[in-house]
């Protein structure tokens, strides 16, 4: 489960990249510009930006595809622990240290923001025209959470594997449990 919603959550973060660098919409038009011109042909600004978005569609596509997967995910996710599997972590229970209180209030925000992120861009793929902007300003935020809790989340780790759990990121990737 968490592999695969990291995997997710990396192309979702790839799609992003794309489409804020060398998928930009104005980059695309430029090239396309550039093309043209090599060929004696035109087009107005605004049909170049119309093709431009044309190709860089199926790229955006995936976004969506790849969010439905994560709704999926992040669904069963939920759903585990009143099954008894993947319970999560209560930062308000007794005899905690700070550092794992402060790592059970971070996962608990992270799940908040993902389901804020996932409902927007359900909202905006599937909800009504009006909510459309609303929505994608919200959703645009996630990119912020997402990359902090990332680097929130691989800092624990590697904080982990060189004090306190040491194999710990071996053990992640194998999948084995830890020896008692």
């Amino acid at each position: 489960m968490h592999w695969s919603i990291a995997f997710c959550f990396m192309a979702m973060l790839f799609t992003i990249f794309l489409r804020l660098t060398w998928m930009n919409k104005n980059n695309v038009a430029l090239i396309i510009q550039d093309y043209l011109a090599t060929t004696n042909q035109s087009l107005s600004q605004d049909q170049i930006l119309t093709l431009a978005k044309k190709i860089r569609k199926p790229m955006w596509d995936w976004h969506i595809y790849i969010g439905y997967a994560l709704v999926g995910l992040y669904s069963i996710r939920i759903l585990l622990p009143f099954f008894g599997q993947m319970k999560f972590s209560n930062p308000f229970s007794r005899g905690l240290t700070v550092q794992e209180k402060f790592q059970y209030y971070i996962y608990a925000i992270f799940y908040v923001c993902v389901a804020i992120s996932l409902t927007t861009g359900l909202i905006i793929v599937l909800g009504p025209k009006n909510l459309k902007e609303p929505m994608e300003q919200i959703h645009v935020l996630s990119i912020y959470y997402l990359l902090t809790f990332i680097v929130l989340h691989l800092g624990g780790v590697f904080l982990s594997e060189f004090t306190t759990q040491n194999g710990l990121i071996s053990r992640m990737i194998s999948g084995s449990k830890k020896e008692k």
